[in-house]
């Protein structure tokens, strides 16, 4: 099996080559960008994880975190030497998938990129492995999922979600009208222990899909916020 790809996007060089050595240790290919207009011209389907640095001169990691976005639902992790919420934020809206803040330890880097990885690959291959047919496609109200991939329609027309936003999508779409709190979303979708810091993490990626399926983000059909409770799916025609 070939190694994965991790592609590191950091202006510093010597936190680069850090991340390089670190990684590189623990069996992965990893390509270098000092800037964001490098890292895009590097970016293909051979990558498996973009680490980003959110503060680069020139285009921003926001930026690049969007672009990339376009084309590509690859995972991101970004690095970010602010603590405030509000940076995180943005980078998880930019459609970022998860954020370490500097000064980070390398364990810390390693557990993060290893649970991206295992989520993303184990993913694939189950897009690689599944055949689609049509009791893989689940319809409710004006969507369409794929159960077997990450394929989603609305009025017969494809939405680009990413994985996180896919399996959130997915879970609430298989049980609708059940109420999933918000650990319980985060553990199925994250499959990692939940933290009370993960709150924002998740209304971040679920505003993030109503903005993808919603006809209206600002007064959602499809995915009610049930307060003090969580979230459940409606399916576009009974509204409780």
């Amino acid at each position: 099996m070939s190694a994965q790809v991790i592609l590191v996007v950091e202006d510093e060089m010597d936190i680069r080559e850090g991340i390089r050595i670190l990684l590189g240790g623990e069996g992965y290919t990893v390509l270098e960008a000092g800037s964001g207009e490098e890292a895009l011209e590097q970016i293909n389907e051979a990558i498996d994880l973009v680490v980003l640095d959110i503060m680069l001169p020139g285009m921003s990691g926001i930026k690049v975190c969007e672009e990339i976005r376009k084309n590509s639902t690859v995972p991101i992790l970004f690095l970010t030497a602010k603590s405030q919420e509000s940076d995180k934020t943005l980078g998880l809206m930019a459609g970022g998938d998860d954020y370490l803040s500097k000064p980070f330890s390398y364990a810390e880097l390693i557990a993060r990129v290893k649970a991206l990885l295992r989520r993303y690959c184990v993913y694939q291959g189950k897009k690689q492995n599944l055949l689609l047919d049509d009791n893989h496609v689940l319809t409710s109200g004006r969507l369409q999922i794929a159960l077997d991939r990450n394929d989603v329609w609305k009025d017969d027309k494809a939405i680009d979600l990413t994985e996180i936003e896919y399996k959130i999508l997915a879970l609430l779409m298989q049980h609708p009208h059940q109420i999933f709190s918000v650990q319980e979303i985060y553990e199925k979708a994250w499959e990692e222990t939940y933290t009370y810091s993960a709150n924002s993490t998740i209304m971040v990626h679920i505003r993030r899909l109503r903005t993808k399926i919603e006809d209206d983000p600002q007064n959602p059909i499809y995915i009610k916020n049930i307060w003090g409770k969580g979230y459940r799916y409606e399916t576009g025609k009974e509204v409780y």
